[in-house]
């Protein structure tokens, strides 16, 4: 049995090595020892888990665009609806092994707000994930418990923390994203992300030096993102004009 630091300094062999798997499953069985993890820890998490649920989602887009495009006599379309299914099936089991460990361990632990915040986000993304792929009730449900996870930690990182902190702006940023691509709200996504830019850019000066660099980067992803939505709801049609995301 690994100790808890074989299996980060192995998590981080893995980033280097771009071997996300390898480095969600140091990271799991480190959550799984049920102790608080650091910042460091959270983010080794947060950076394994986002790569390998990332690959399956950019190829589960390409997969859905080309199934749309196939004709429905096309012998190769049944062959290209059971990949986008293995695919998806990929997806889903991911986001379940990471929503129950927020669910059992991370957010139950979480002693202070900048953790919990960030845990609830991390819980309203991967249900956004999941919403990407479903259909029906099933959908219905995962928007649901996608926004309750997310209205939770915009409410609490509006009464804790600074509105520079870029755990904060990276929430805006893709809570607005949610807005946009699973509500299709874009006047609503819009507002969200205005007001978080515009109350960062009012209080700059209390931008600490070690988040500047994380804090304006999200502000321009938001920035980006509002001119991307202004300029398609003004019917200039983007390719699926997706938001960047934290």
């Amino acid at each position: 049995m690994a100790t808890k630091t074989e299996l980060i300094q192995k998590a981080k062999l893995a980033e280097q090595a771009e071997r996300y798997d390898d480095m969600a499953t140091c990271m799991k069985a480190v959550t799984e020892q049920g102790a608080e993890l650091s910042n460091e820890e959270r983010n080794l998490l947060s950076v394994a888990y986002k790569n390998v649920v990332g690959g399956r989602r950019s190829a589960w887009r390409v997969i859905s665009s080309i199934e749309q495009k196939t004709d429905t006599s096309d012998k190769k379309l049944q062959l290209i609806k059971d990949y986008r299914e293995k695919v998806e099936s990929e997806l889903r089991s991911i986001c379940t092994t990471v929503l129950e460990l927020l669910d059992k361990y991370l957010i139950a632990n979480a002693t202070n707000p900048e953790s919990k915040v960030f845990y609830l986000k991390m819980k309203g993304d991967y249900f956004r994930y999941l919403a990407e792929v479903a259909c029906g009730d099933d959908r219905k449900q995962t928007i649901d418990n996608s926004q309750g996870a997310y209205q939770e930690a915009f409410d609490i990182s509006k009464k804790e923390m600074q509105p520079t902190h870029p755990i904060r702006l990276g929430l805006a940023l893709n809570f607005s994203v949610f807005y946009y691509e699973i509500l299709n709200n874009p006047e609503l996504a819009c507002t969200l992300a205005k007001t978080a830019f515009d109350e960062a850019i009012a209080e700059l000066d209390t931008l600490n030096e070690d988040s500047y660099k994380d804090s304006t980067l999200i502000m321009q992803l938001l920035r980006d993102n509002l001119t991307l939505w202004t300029s398609d709801s003004a019917g200039e049609e983007c390719d699926a004009a997706e938001g960047a995301e934290n």
